[in-house]
């Protein structure tokens, strides 16, 4: 039973900084991609970021690269977002996913 939980939720002002932390358990971690998707009150939901198994690939939405970074800690099961120079367009609910087959819950982000 593969268990995504989110955290790292939080209000914070245009230009601050936060990271999104995704622990996963019952699965093998360090075997899949992984990657955040984010979706806004009434918009489409969105890829944001994407990593590879091993953490040597990523890419990034054009709307988040150079302000957003996705890392993995493989020994730690854990996916994190590194978000800066954060935007109001940047509020979302955000969602850790295990190899586009698997989600968490959800956690939320508000930029004002």
């Amino acid at each position: 039973h593969v268990q995504l939980v989110e955290s790292g939720r939080g209000s914070v002002q245009t230009g601050g900084s936060l990271t999104l932390t995704c622990t996963i358990s019952g699965n093998t971690f360090s075997t899949h991609s992984m990657a955040w998707f984010r979706q806004a009150l009434g918009k489409e939901r969105e890829a944001v970021a994407r990593i590879n198994q091993g953490g040597g690939f990523t890419d990034y939405a054009n709307s988040v690269k150079g302000q957003f970074t996705i890392y993995r800690d493989n020994a730690k099961n854990t996916l994190y977002l590194q978000m800066n120079s954060l935007k109001a367009e940047d509020t979302a609910m955000y969602y850790c996913v295990l190899n586009l087959s698997y989600w968490g819950q959800g956690t939320q982000v508000t930029v004002s």
